[in-house]
């Protein structure tokens, strides 16, 4: 019993935190702002307009989910304190397992919400746009790209983010030159704008019939998508656009007809592609969508007053500008540089376990403990 009794002590200490955190959270806000929208779908006309009723109706449902979090975390405090209670009167120890279990998803469920309440950027709850660049290297690099590729996809998967596909470029004979693709979700930027910079691979190649040890390099941007109302001068006359005949991933219909998309920022050199969508407004639509969030990116970054002035500095995609090093030969590690963090399960990393690599990342920074990348201890 003493057992319970520990595990008693620890979720009462917590009840402070847990109302703290509702605080912090603004719940009770939340909730009245879900009464006042949800008012407002059913007012005449509501759904005359698909673009509002849309942000309207995602915005309840940001707000839904946020509220329903936090009261089954507090319900689960409470529950999980009044199940002690009973086991301690009765002496009936056969639920024992199930209660630490229970103490134990409180535990981390705890320190999730509370590490979204460091997501405090501008851009935090934004869609992110992810764009990947095979570095220099060949079909080994282009190779490791699609495997980046791959795993963002599987972390959206395992957080029910929605994943879309706008550009991608093949590989010479394997992987990808490039990808970008919008990943949408609650916070989705907020989360991924730690995964920007170079990230290293070492590896034997399976493509080197020498079965030589291989080290390779892919770039990742992340930008988060910007509301319309958002202003950013873009300049008509600034802009050069391309049509081409579509290639690569995104079926068959996008072979067929020139509509894929280039447009290219002539003050600052920004060049963006897309060719997944059905038609070339669609696709220019989403190439303005990503220039506007590079703009926005890069002025904020440099401190600059006027996109004219954006020159924009780039990371050579080679060894000692890496944020993460991917080692799966001699031995397994992931490491981040700029952390410390570190987790020997590569495959279980290859397949979307990004989160202590990202939650590491959002305390050294809100922390200011950030380092810059570097790879002297990772052979």
């Amino acid at each position: 019993m003493i057992l319970l009794e520990e595990i008693r002590s620890e979720l009462v200490n917590a009840e402070p935190e847990v109302k703290e955190l509702g605080e912090v959270l603004q719940i009770e806000r939340a909730k009245q702002e879900l009464e006042d929208l949800h008012i407002q779908v059913t007012y005449e006309g509501f759904w005359d307009n698909p673009e509002t009723s849309q942000k309207v109706m995602q915005k309840i449902r940001t707000l839904e989910n946020k509220v329903e979090r936090f009261e089954k975390l507090q319900a689960l405090m409470e529950d999980t304190i009044g199940m002690i209670d009973l086991v301690l009167e009765e002496g009936d120890d056969s639920s024992n397992e199930e209660i630490a279990a229970d103490a134990a998803r409180f535990r981390e469920e705890l320190e999730a919400e509370k590490l979204k309440t460091l997501l405090c950027g501008e851009y935090d709850s934004c869609n992110a746009i992810l764009t990947l660049h095979a570095g220099a290297g060949g079909t080994e690099a282009q190779d490791w790209a699609q495997m980046l590729y791959r795993m963002y996809n599987k972390y959206a998967e395992s957080h029910g983010f929605k994943v879309d596909l706008l550009d991608w470029l093949d590989g010479d004979s394997a992987g990808i030159k490039s990808a970008s693709f919008m990943v949408e979700g609650e916070n989705a930027y907020g989360f991924l704008k730690s995964e920007a910079g170079v990230h290293r691979l070492v590896r034997i190649s399976p493509f080197d019939a020498s079965g030589r040890r291989q080290t390779s390099f892919a770039a990742l941007e992340v930008m988060p998508e910007i509301d319309d109302d958002v202003e950013v001068e873009i300049r008509p006359e600034d802009i050069k656009m391309d049509v081409f005949r579509s290639s690569g991933a995104g079926g068959q219909h996008i072979n067929k007809t020139s509509s894929a998309v280039r447009l290219t920022h002539l003050p600052t050199g920004i060049v963006v592609s897309c060719q997944t969508q059905r038609s070339q407004f669609q696709n220019k639509d989403y190439c303005m969508k990503m220039l506007r969030a590079k703009l926005i990116e890069i002025k904020e970054r440099e401190h600059l007053d006027k996109i004219s002035d954006i020159k924009g500095t780039q990371l050579k995609i080679e060894w000692g500008s890496q944020i993460r090093s991917y080692v799966f030969m001699p031995y397994t590690l992931v490491k981040d540089h700029r952390t410390g963090c570190e987790n020997g399960n590569v495959q279980a990393v290859m397949d979307g376990a990004l989160d202590p690599f990202i939650n590491a990342y959002l305390k050294a920074l809100t922390h200011g403990t950030l380092q810059s990348g570097a790879a002297a201890d990772i052979d």
